[in-house]
């Protein structure tokens, strides 16, 4: 047969101060949720600009009347997804800054 183990008594007073503890992680929690929920924001809105720069790469070089006014249309959509990007990551580094 088994034998059945006992836990020994909670102590009420480490239980207290861990409540009491937990209190002052629920404000950073929130600011953490707050900063993540911003970024993720963030990372929507550089998406969207990704999405903004396909398509207008693909109109440009649709309506290039030769072969320069290509090559400038077809190098567009990579410069905008790079300043996209670009502003994207500086816009996260300030929120994590920030809070």
């Amino acid at each position: 047969m088994e034998e059945m183990k006992h836990s020994p008594p909670l102590d009420t007073s480490t239980t207290t101060a861990t409540a009491a503890g937990t209190e002052g992680q629920g404000t950073s929690l929130m600011s953490r949720l707050k900063k993540d929920c911003l970024a993720f924001g963030v990372s929507l809105q550089e998406g969207f600009r990704y999405v903004k720069a396909t398509i207008v790469g693909q109109a440009k070089k649709l309506k290039a009347k030769d072969e320069k006014e290509a090559a400038t249309a077809d190098l567009q959509p990579q410069k905008l997804q790079v300043e996209a990007a670009d502003e994207a990551e500086n816009n996260k580094k300030r929120i994590y800054k920030s809070m």
